[in-house]
């Protein structure tokens, strides 16, 4: 794959690059409240304009349903884009075409999923909208690809857009793709998976193809009370795929899972609920696991303090009501610590990431955290990634 450096030596100046980047958000209804995946996407960015390009941003925001919403429009994105970059970034939609742009200019093109053909799995429709955007550049346009969270997918902005135009690696994606290489080709051992999150059906796919390369596997999380049931315990009325139990017990003979031997239960799903901390085995009727308790902490920061290799995906609780929260930070804290004696830690996305920053925990006392949730995990489960693939062209 080409590079950002590959471009930039090329040359750059005057040219007109499309850059597909990541900068799908949480909102609060215009308030940006994890400004994260922004800041990453910066450097690739800040390093065309300071080169003397003309930059179109190209990204998506939420799941608009087949035309524009107003709710996820890009426009407080664009605002502190351009604080970030020091500069001001306009927000322009295709049809109206590009304004007059001089070197070093940076607009943001509209949330591109306004547009359905984005997301056609029609290939004529998505390559329809692909030629209107590689019509934005001229003659010497250029690709380059940052969108991390997006290279799973193959949609007109990150895939049709690659095979038109001479199409290279933001320095994002390519420092993603190294990291996780590292973790499939040649982790440092014990390598060490933290899982989290709410289903194990979302991560079953991943807990099979990492099963047979880890150490220790830790799972928390809602997911956590399916693997418990499987165990042959009552889980109230926690969090429960039944129709996974036989496949989680599977998972449990390879005796490489470790899973929580307290929770801490709720008999509402709120922060004012009566709360309690509970043996695993002892979930009363009526109450609900919404957070792995002070034991289960203990027990996986025992595990993570050997580990020379740790990824982590997944809250160990609701973080974001107050009384489950001391799961994940405690965990957290864990791999932090990890890091600081020598472990190679990644963080791999999504809500891991947001907890990260909600918590207050310092984003360098990791070694890596990613922005791309879904793709990291379908990297590590082996599967082909159609926006990285179509960069090897």
């Amino acid at each position: 794959m080409r590079t950002l450096d590959d471009l930039i030596a090329e040359g750059v100046s005057g040219r007109t690059v499309l850059v597909r980047s990541d900068l799908n958000v949480p909102l609060d209804g215009s308030r940006i409240t994890d400004d994260g995946r922004i800041r990453a996407s910066v450097p690739t960015i800040s390093e065309l304009s300071a080169e003397g390009a003309q930059v179109i941003v190209i990204a998506h925001l939420g799941r608009p349903k087949g035309g524009p919403e107003e709710k996820y429009s890009l426009a407080p994105v664009a605002a502190r884009l351009g604080e970030l970059l020091g500069a001001p970034v306009r927000l322009i939609r295709l049809a109206d075409g590009v304004p007059s742009m001089a070197a070093g200019d940076v607009v943001l093109l509209e949330n591109i999923r306004f547009d359905p053909r984005e997301t056609s799995k029609d290939d004529g429709e998505r390559g329809a909208l692909a030629d209107e955007l590689v019509a934005l550049t001229g003659s010497d346009g250029a690709f380059v690809s940052d969108g991390f969270g997006v290279v799973h997918r193959k949609q007109a902005s990150v895939y049709d857009v690659a095979l038109r135009l001479p199409a290279y690696t933001g320095s994002l994606v390519s420092a993603e793709v190294e990291v996780l290489r590292r973790l499939t080709e040649s982790p440092a051992r014990p390598y060490v998976v933290v899982l989290g999150g709410s289903k194990v059906s979302d991560k079953l796919a991943v807990i099979e193809a990492l099963l047979p390369s880890v150490d220790r596997l830790l799972v928390g999380g809602g997911m956590c009370f399916t693997f418990l049931a499987a165990q042959g315990h009552s889980v109230g009325d926690s969090l429960l795929e039944s129709e996974q139990v036989d496949t989680c017990r599977q998972l449990l003979e390879s005796g490489k899972i470790v899973l929580p031997s307290d929770v801490v239960v709720a008999d509402d799903f709120s922060a004012e609920a009566n709360t309690r901390t509970v043996g695993a085995g002892a979930i009363p009727d009526g109450w609900k696991g919404l957070d792995i308790g002070p034991a289960s902490v203990a027990a996986f920061a025992e595990v993570l303090a050997g580990a020379k290799t740790v990824f982590w995906n997944g809250p160990m609780g609701v973080f974001e009501l107050a009384p489950f929260a001391e799961g994940t930070r405690g965990v957290a804290q864990s791999v932090v610590d990890a890091t600081a004696g020598g472990a190679f830690s990644v963080v791999g996305g999504g809500d891991s990431a947001a907890a990260v920053r909600a918590l207050g925990l310092p984003e360098d006392g990791f070694s890596h955290i990613s922005t791309g949730g879904g793709a990291s995990l379908e990297y590590l489960e082996g599967k082909q990634l159609p926006g990285l693939a179509v960069l090897d062209k």
